[in-house]
C-alpha cells in the first residue's frame, strides 16, 4: 500500500513539474536504472560462501581518479545526479539535472535531510577496497563500468559524515551506525564484490557472516 502511495505520489509530482516546465524551468523524473533490491539471507550467505578468500593486494598504483567517476548519463545529468533522484522523495530538478527539491533518508544513520549537499554518493565497496581485492587487474575502462554502476547496490546516498567515517573500510572495520540497516548492508556488500569478482579477507567475511546474523 505504502509503495503504491509513494509512487502515484511521484506521478503526480513529475506530472505536475511537465506541466510547469515553461514556467519554473523543472524537468520531469527521470531515475535512470532502479536500484537492486535487497537480495535474502540465504542468498547472500550462498554468495558469501562462494566469494575467494585472500590477502589484500599491494595499493601501488592506487588513484582515485583511476576509476574514472561521475560519468555523463545523457540529459545533463551524470551518475552522482541519478542517485540523489532516485533515492529520494518528491525529487524536482531544473530541465540541465540541477537539484532543486526533494527529502532522502540516510540508511547508515537514520538522518533525514532535504539539503542535497548534504549528501554524498558512497561506493558500497570503497574504490580503494575493491583496488586491494581484484580491480588492481583491471583496465582504467572497467574500473569506471564498476565506479559508475547503477544497476547493482554500489551507489547510494549517506550523509557526508556517515561516508567520510567510513573511508575506505570493510566491515571488519566499519559498520553502519544503524544497527538495523546491518544486515542490507552486508546483504549489499556481497552482492557487488561476487558480482564484481572481487576477494574478501578472512576478518571481513566473518564480520559479514557476523552482520547476516542480524537479519
Amino acid at each position: 500500500m505504502l509503495g503504491g502511495v509513494r509512487v502515484a505520489y511521484r506521478a503526480a509530482i513529475a506530472l505536475l513539474c511537465g506541466l510547469a516546465l515553461s514556467l519554473a524551468g523543472c524537468a520531469p523524473l527521470d531515475d535512470g536504472p532502479a536500484a537492486a533490491a535487497p537480495q535474502g539471507k540465504s542468498a547472500a550467505l550462498t554468495q558469501l560462501d562462494a566469494l575467494t578468500v585472500g590477502k589484500w593486494h599491494s595499493m601501488a598504483g592506487y588513484k582515485r581518479d583511476r576509476f574514472p567517476h561521475w560519468k555523463n548519463q545523457g540529459e545533463g545529468c551524470n551518475t552522482r545526479d541519478l542517485v540523489l533522484k532516485r533515492a529520494g522523495e518528491a525529487v524536482l530538478t531544473t530541465a540541465d539535472c540541477k537539484i532543486t527539491q526533494g527529502s532522502w533518508i540516510s540508511p547508515y544513520d537514520g538522518r533525514r535531510t532535504s539539503d542535497p549537499q548534504e549528501l554524498d554518493i558512497d561506493h558500497m565497496v570503497p574504490l580503494a577496497n575493491a583496488w586491494r581485492t581484484g580491480a588492481d587487474g583491471w583496465t582504467d575502462a572497467k574500473r569506471a563500468e564498476f565506479a559508475n554502476d547503477l544497476n547493482r547496490p554500489e551507489l547510494i546516498a549517506v550523509t557526508a559524515s556517515t561516508n567520510r567515517s567510513k573511508g575506505d573500510q570493510d566491515p571488519s572495520q566499519w559498520q553502519p551506525p544503524l544497527k538495523s540497516y546491518r544486515c542490507a548492508y552486508a546483504g549489499n556488500w556481497i552482492a557487488v564484490k561476487s558480482y564484481w569478482k572481487l576477494s574478501v579477507t578472512d576478518a571481513e567475511k566473518d564480520a559479514l557472516a557476523d552482520m547476516l546474523g542480524t537479519c
